[in-house]
């Protein structure tokens, strides 16, 4: 079994092969778009999700702009990773 910090690292190293960034390049941050890309959901989406707190997914405004850290939505995704029984 898989400690969680080797899967938030194994998610991140995915989400950076997703967006075309080598390993020893994925950025600290990235933009809505981008996210939606990774999650396979509309920018539209992350902005309902913001504003309505549905999900406790964690961003980072800097005036008009939404940054997500890839760390926090990494973990996100781990945390969120569900085992079917079986």
């Amino acid at each position: 079994m898989q400690t969680r910090i080797e899967s938030v690292a194994q998610i991140v190293t995915e989400i950076g092969r997703t967006l075309g960034y080598p390993p020893e390049a994925i950025p600290i941050q990235i933009d809505e778009k981008k996210t939606a890309e990774v999650l396979g959901v509309k920018v539209s989406t992350l902005t309902n999700w913001r504003s309505t707190g549905r999900y406790s997914l964690p961003f980072i405004r800097v005036g008009r702009l939404i940054r997500y850290r890839v760390a926090d939505l990494a973990a996100w995704i781990a945390k969120r990773r569900q085992c079917g029984e079986g």
